[in-house]
């Protein structure tokens, strides 16, 4: 496609190739070597050289000493100020479940191969879950991290899990790669991921992906087992489901704008 269609149909090609680059880079992990990158954005590789430079230049790409390419500084600017925007809107859906449910609320989307919360909203209760927005968790020991991985291929989680390793956060983490599986395996059943203790022991959390969400997205109620009881996943998971789908709904139609 020449730049002159790109711009036909309403866009700029090379403004997509570059992006395509950025997000090449982002799901390949920590790096990657010039013609690993070129083979898979099927570009020539004098236009990915032209591309690469130019992100070079403005500090959206670094390059390491072993001359592979990893994503630049300048990207976390933008993507902490992204995670502020997306934090103020959806606070007010997050706010609804926990007057709903009186237990914390929260968002969290895919960050390289870990989960990064990106809103919060406390429990009223003085014994309470508290994530700070900001922290980076495993995907597969906690709730809106396998509620991330429910919308993944197979293959893409195994990969993930073969680069992160399943470190045991507590005695109830799955440690073996079939034993998280059939965990996912059943919350793409049943529609919503459960987090029993793998992350903290005694603590209980239900999550559910966000649809039309442009980077993968869940969201979480969490709490004290002994308050949010697997049998209050029938109060609980329809509401977040109900949430989940107005906040889809949202990134839906700001993406139809």
């Amino acid at each position: 496609m020449t730049e002159e269609a790109g711009a036909a149909r309403g866009g700029v090609q090379s403004v997509e190739r570059a992006f395509e680059l950025l997000e090449i880079l982002a799901a390949a992990g920590p790096a990657m070597a010039f013609g690993d990158l070129a083979a898979r954005a099927t570009l020539p590789q004098p236009t990915v050289h032209r591309l690469v430079r130019t992100l070079l230049d403005l500090g959206y790409v670094r390059q390491l000493p072993n001359r592979h390419y990893a994503l630049g500084p300048r990207l976390i600017r933008l993507g902490e100020s992204a995670a502020r925007l997306v934090g103020t809107w959806s606070r007010r859906h997050l706010a609804g479940l926990v007057e709903r449910t009186g237990e914390s609320a929260n968002m969290a989307v895919v960050d390289g191969d870990m989960a990064v919360y990106v809103a919060q909203v406390p429990s009223p209760h003085s014994m309470r879950m508290f994530t700070e927005v900001g922290r980076r968790v495993h995907l597969h020991c906690t709730g809106v991290g396998k509620a991330l991985l429910m919308q993944m291929p197979d293959d893409s989680i195994l990969a993930l899990l073969k680069r992160t390793g399943m470190p045991a956060m507590s005695a109830n983490t799955h440690v073996t790669a079939p034993s998280l599986m059939r965990d996912i395996e059943l919350s793409r059943v049943r529609g919503y991921a459960v987090d029993e203790g793998e992350q903290e022991l005694g603590v209980r959390c239900f999550s559910v992906p966000v649809p039309h969400a442009p980077n993968l997205t869940a969201i979480s109620v969490s709490g004290p087992g002994s308050r949010l009881t697997l049998a209050s996943a029938t109060t609980v998971t329809p509401l977040l489901e109900r949430v989940a789908r107005e906040l889809g709904a949202e990134y839906d139609g700001e993406a139809a704008g």
